[in-house]
């Protein structure tokens, strides 16, 4: 795998893991935009959501009900906004899909 997603995945760079299964892992992220910001990473790589294999689908079931359990588990399931960007014109920095669970502080109108 070759971005810092896949790395951390392989277990080539550390990171704070809140959840993994054999599918997909969960970290906090490094540069948080909110007390509670993790991200929902796939281990089976795709660049985007936009390129995610419709045989893969099912993984976004996964993520649904991880993201939800961890919205209880960090007390913010009434205020979390759960995004994932595509390209680099919407904010995409690293390509490989994954999704952000930001919460624990009033969000405001997305832009």
């Amino acid at each position: 795998m070759s971005t810092i997603f896949g790395k951390i995945i392989e277990g080539e760079i550390p990171a704070e893991k809140v959840y993994e299964s054999d599918s997909l892992l969960v970290i906090k992220d490094i540069n948080p935009r909110a007390p509670v910001h993790l991200l929902l990473i796939p281990k089976k790589e795709a660049k985007s959501l936009q390129e995610l294999p419709k045989e893969d689908l099912t993984i976004l079931i996964e993520v649904v009900e991880v993201a939800q359990n961890l919205a209880k588990k960090f007390e913010v399931a009434d205020n979390y906004r759960l995004l994932t960007n595509i390209g680099n014109k919407a904010g995409q920095s690293v390509f490989h899909l994954h999704f952000h669970l930001i919460g624990g502080k009033p969000l405001g109108p997305m832009a």
